[in-house]
């Protein structure tokens, strides 16, 4: 049951405003103990030529339903305090019907490609692609639970005169049987030492750009490198993506639309978009704004050039109603020009880009770089991260099965939801002894929660006790709120997938397990007696509920810790 919206039906048999208004001015109490929800009267003193603490007096006398504990005045504010049992029985016997399937929804259908994690090849991953990888991951699954077909699409880039460059760097100082040795390692020295040769000689950046015109016009040689590069990359970004637990739908990389550019061209051409400036081939942006170049000077294209081709390309292929890129902030520029020029061609479905940025990780406060060599390497963290897990597996419970499992789900899980559990855009320091913690705000303490559930649902079955979710007559505040947290899970994943923001989910994880451990301390959930059953009723479907929240952030839930 909706019970805002019980709230807005009440109200709105009293005054004379749309529901939709009634709706946005509802307000939730900061003090629990004045009620659940708070409709203010101020809109209406203007109207009414009344004082909004004598409105809300009115409002309240006139009204009462069985599904609220209370409807009263309290100054400018009429407050309502739902019937706990009512909404304890409704919301168990929801989340314990619908399982996995609680909070599913249909806010929407069709196609919606996600561009995601994006490393460049010939480059270990870094905790860069961190970012770009889990959020983009946790809003696929976030839009597949509200009704959309998400696909995943990990634009490799695989393109551009950084390969000029990696390929100049390893005519230099390359060795076959070095990089057959260790190939990602030894490319991505080789494109360090390349950036700190060419500050002593510029020459060489001259070098990388030939190299990659080269590559642009299929010079055997450059081709060969180029693909020999990227195939051992992939083997590599799929192992590690194994690890993290993501699938891709499309590899599909920049190298993909070479041959898409030149039509794309073309057409700016005949549209009459196209003009030159200063030897480049731009499409004016409008008054006081920088034109977009889409042929450089040299005649080599750009990434605009490329995600224009691909923009349109996928438009054709997917049909989709939604098309978003999970690219960092700096980026900011690049998807006003992308949308804008599509627009100028006449797409108007450009309106359906979303560009859904992110924010930093920093260490020690200092921003990672891939060019200087000053980078943290994702592989790395991820087994440092399943150490210190499993460490404290040993220490707290040395003789669980299947620890390495476990340490994996745990650690991993650690890394992803430390990531989400941040607002998107915000940066981050990240230091990993916090990030694994058992106490706190961290993942595995929202797993270790959901443990704790189901060790006490292990220990019910030896009791010959189960959980029964029909006419629930638990009424007590710490039962409530967690019942409300439950109850308020299908609006979260609306709001996720609404702002592309898997925070929303990672923080409601936070607060149910909070609720939950705050109930596991006051009541005594194994007393048999004649409400057991409901008791455990309410522990499943917080398991249920925790379970799903960190499915939808890219987390596993072990059932033991």
């Amino acid at each position: 049951m909706d019970f805002k919206n019980e709230v807005v039906e009440l109200i709105s048999s009293q005054v004379d405003l749309p529901k939709d208004k009634i709706n946005a001015l509802i307000e939730r109490p900061k003090n629990e103990k004045m009620g659940d929800y708070a409709f203010p009267a101020f809109a209406l003193a203007k109207t009414m030529h009344k004082n909004p603490a004598e409105i809300a007096k009115n409002i309240a006398a006139n009204l009462s339903s069985d599904d609220f504990a209370s409807i009263k005045a309290v100054g400018p504010y009429v407050n309502f305090a739902i019937n706990h049992q009512k909404l304890i029985s409704l919301t168990l016997a929801n989340v314990l019907s619908q399982k996995e399937h609680y909070g599913d929804q249909e806010l929407g259908h069709g196609n919606v490609p996600i561009d995601m994690s994006s490393p460049n090849i010939a480059k270990p991953m870094s905790m860069g692609h961190l970012r770009s990888t889990v959020i983009g991951n946790s809003i696929a699954m976030t839009m597949k639970k509200v009704g959309y077909s998400p696909i995943k699409i990990n634009y490799i880039g695989d393109y551009g005169t950084q390969f000029g460059k990696l390929i100049a760097a390893y005519k230099h100082w390359g060795n076959e049987e070095d990089v057959k040795k260790d190939p990602i390692m030894n490319l991505f020295h080789y494109y360090v030492k390349f950036h700190k040769e060419a500050e002593k000689d510029p020459k060489l950046d001259d070098e990388g750009r030939a190299w990659f015109k080269k590559l642009e016009n299929e010079d055997p040689e450059a081709v060969k490198l180029w693909k020999w590069f990227r195939k051992v990359s992939l083997v590599d970004f799929k192992r590690i993506y194994k690890e993290l637990g993501v699938t891709f739908d499309s590899y599909k990389g920049e190298a993909f639309f070479n041959d898409k550019m030149q039509p794309l061209i073309d057409e700016l051409k005949k549209d009459g978009l196209l003009h030159e400036s200063e030897g480049a081939q731009v499409v004016d942006m409008g008054p006081d704004k920088n034109p977009a170049i889409i042929v450089k000077s040299d005649g080599t294209s750009i990434y605009l050039t490329r995600d224009l081709a691909a923009a349109i390309y996928r438009k054709k292929k997917y049909h989709f109603v939604k098309m978003i890129y999970v690219v960092g902030n700096e980026q900011k520029q690049h998807f006003v020009e992308l949308k804008n020029v599509l627009k100028k061609m006449g797409y108007d479905w450009a309106d359906e880009i979303y560009h859904v940025p992110f924010g930093l990780i920093t260490q020690n406060g200092k921003k990672l770089s891939t060019r200087r060599g000053n980078v943290v390497f994702l592989d790395q963290v991820l087994k440092d991260a399943v150490s210190l897990a499993k460490k404290q597996i040993q220490k707290k419970n040395p003789n669980l099965p299947n620890q390495d499992q476990v340490a994996h789900d745990v650690g991993v899980g650690a890394v992803i939801f430390h990531d989400l559990k941040n607002n998107r855009t915000d940066d981050f320091d990240f230091n990993l002894e916090e990030v694994v913690r058992f106490e706190g705000n961290t993942g595995p303490y929202v797993q270790y929660t959901n443990a704790r559930a189901q060790s006490v649902l292990r220990k019910a079955k030896t009791m010959c006790k189960k959980p029964e979710s029909q006419n629930v007559k638990l009424s007590d505040d710490w039962t409530f709120a967690v019942a409300k947290d439950l109850a308020d899970f299908p609006r979260i994943i609306a709001k996720a997938s609404e702002e592309f923001e898997p925070s929303v989910i990672a923080k409601y994880a936070l607060d149910l397990a909070k609720k939950f451990n705050k109930y596991y301390a006051n009541i005594k959930i194994l007393t048999d007696d004649d409400q057991i059953g409901d008791r455990l009723a309410l522990v499943q479907a917080t398991s249920i509920v925790l379970t799903e929240a960190l499915r939808l952030l890219g987390v596993n839930a072990p059932k033991e810790m």
